[in-house]
């Protein structure tokens, strides 16, 4: 057996040739990763920010790329109420004004959500083949192009089809920014910057919130065309600066280039910390190859196999709970703020306040929740305050001919936004990236990602129905339908969500390969680097089949 001086000397030289081959419980190889884990977990935030500042500054910028798709979710949104915009793309009716028909509201507002659909199943096919730094690029490169047809959209058709080609990029930076922060970042980091790829897309609604408050009052096309335009401005500084961005050491570690993800590795990190790059490549690969014991693939077909199909499915809710919470009906709502009687100066400024309250949930969430509670606690408790609200405008809907109780309804609204951002809207992006298995992380990303434009797409198409007042014309009795949606969200997240708070990717391959229950992840023991060890829980990791899945819950039931 070796010491730590003597992993740390000469002997660490045949450490990348070696593990290609290597067992799982190589003993060389269980060394190093002990080391490197132990060093991981006992490192505080604080230490770790000195540690790897490259690795934040790099998810920083990846990040970034989110903040056009949170533009562009506001801008169309919060143009069905733009005078201009509805003169221009909508039709006149008597007694209402200009409005764009509700059946056209639906399909614009979907575009490019239809489109992200097909840019994230594509996605998990490119990284895979690419990796993310490529395939970031080229997305921006596309989308520079695709802007003109928005810009200069002379019908609502012409507008349409290039939001929906506007979403195929739009889906590639959504799935790709948390994957990426997820990879690149130890284990006290990886929330706070897997949830700020959240925090990119409120940074985009509060560009578009302040330039359509400022531009409202413009009497020309100019008044939307120069936001449309301002989209070009992201590619424009992105594209250079990712030029010199690390690939995913993770990534390079699947597809065999050990010494390039070595060197990734040294580039995310202070030389100053102290850290051997070796340790951690070592867990990484440790991880990779659990995995592979566990017969866990790297196709969109692997996703739903055996335990996977678990993990793919609690990622899918996570991130279709934020939809289901009442987010089509509850935030950024100017549409609803219109129909309630607010006036088009009122609505704005109130949409613009509203976002920056969401920037303040986001970052109250960072410093008084994340560091002490458990992600299924914030989660639950989340949803659950949410349901409550949504109750309470529809109760308030009853009264909404006195303006007291309308203003009321909208600060409901804005206090939902505050609960929304402090808990499931920062969630929805972290539990996707963590929950699914190292391998399949991209494509398990991807699938949630998808999920939640699917069931975005549905309350997409029927929100303007329910808003409308040339269809149903519910405005304040939508917030029934949505909390009880909220609802049966929480009931499902109460049963079904696993805790994550300070689980390595190992650990949870062993949970879920095993079978363990949601409510026991928070408390169950488990070790993943000694093969004995593992025999004591009659549940080594090497799982092959659905029938020693339920051979291990048996033994974890006894």
């Amino acid at each position: 057996m070796h010491s730590n001086e003597d992993i740390d000397a000469e002997e660490t030289d045949l450490l990348l040739p070696d593990v290609l081959d290597a067992d799982l419980y190589n003993e060389q190889l269980n060394q190093n990763v002990e080391v490197g884990i132990e060093s991981e977990e006992i490192m505080p935030l604080w230490k770790a920010i000195k540690a790897y500042p490259m690795a934040i500054f790099w998810c920083l910028v990846v990040s970034m790329c989110v903040v056009m798709e949170g533009y562009d979710t506001v801008l169309i949104g919060n143009f069905y109420a733009y005078p201009t915009f509805a003169q221009k793309y909508g039709n006149y009716f008597p007694g209402v004004g200009y409005q764009l028909t509700a059946a056209w509201q639906a399909g614009l507002g979907n575009a490019a959500g239809i489109g992200a659909f097909f840019g994230v199943l594509a996605n998990g096919y490119l990284v895979n083949s690419f990796g993310q730094k490529p395939v970031l690029i080229g997305s921006l490169f596309v989308l520079s192009c695709f802007i003109f047809m928005t810009f200069f959209a002379p019908n609502i058709i012409v507008l349409c089809v290039g939001e929906v080609l506007c979403g195929l990029p739009w889906g590639v930076f959504a799935s790709t920014a948390p994957a990426y922060a997820s990879e690149v970042l130890p284990l006290s980091l990886r929330v706070y910057l897997t949830t700020y790829t959240n925090m990119c897309f409120i940074i985009g609604q509060i560009i578009a919130a302040g330039i359509l408050d400022g531009l409202v009052h413009l009497s020309t096309e100019w008044s939307f065309r120069i936001p449309f335009g301002l989209q070009w401005v992201w590619p424009a500084f992105l594209i250079p600066l990712l030029f010199f961005a690390p690939e995913s050491p993770w990534h390079l570690v699947r597809i065999g280039r050990l010494e390039e993800a070595e060197k990734s590795l040294l580039r995310l990190q202070r030389k100053s910390a102290g850290i051997d790059v070796k340790h951690t490549l070592a867990a990484i690969i440790h991880t990779n190859k659990l995995e592979e014991e566990l017969a866990i693939g790297t196709s969109y077909w692997d996703c739903f196999k055996s335990f996977e199909r678990r993990r793919t499915l609690i990622a899918c809710f996570a991130f279709g709970g934020q939809v289901l919470s009442g987010l089509n009906f509850a935030y950024n709502s100017t549409y609803f703020f219109q129909q309630i009687g607010l006036s088009t100066s009122q609505t704005y400024r109130l949409n613009l306040g509203g976002t920056a309250i969401a920037l303040l949930g986001t970052l109250l969430s960072w410093f008084l929740l994340l560091p002490y509670f458990g992600r299924r606690t914030i989660y639950l408790w989340g949803m659950a305050t949410m349901c409550v609200i949504l109750l309470l405008i529809g109760i308030l809907n009853v009264r909404t001919t006195s303006n007291s109780v309308a203003t009321t309804q909208a600060v409901l609204t804005l206090v939902w936004t505050f609960v929304y951002q402090l808990t499931v809207g920062q969630l929805g992006w972290a539990l996707p990236a963590e929950i699914g298995s190292t391998r399949l992380r991209q494509r398990t990303v991807c699938v949630a990602r998808n999920a939640y434009y699917i069931v975005s797409v549905i309350a997409g198409a029927l929100e303007p129905y329910f808003m409308n007042p040339t269809q149903w014309n519910l405005k304040g009795y939508t917030a029934f339908v949505w909390s009880g949606t909220a609802m049966l969200t929480f009931i499902w997240a109460y049963f079904k969500l696993p805790e994550t708070k300070g689980r390595r990717y190992e650990e949870l391959d062993i949970l879920f390969a095993n079978d363990v229950p949601a409510r026991k992840f928070a408390t169950f023991q488990v070790d993943a680097y000694r093969a004995e060890q593992m025999e004591d829980f009659d549940a080594r990791p090497l799982v092959t089949s659905d029938k020693v899945v339920r051979d291990a819950r048996s033994a974890i039931a006894g």
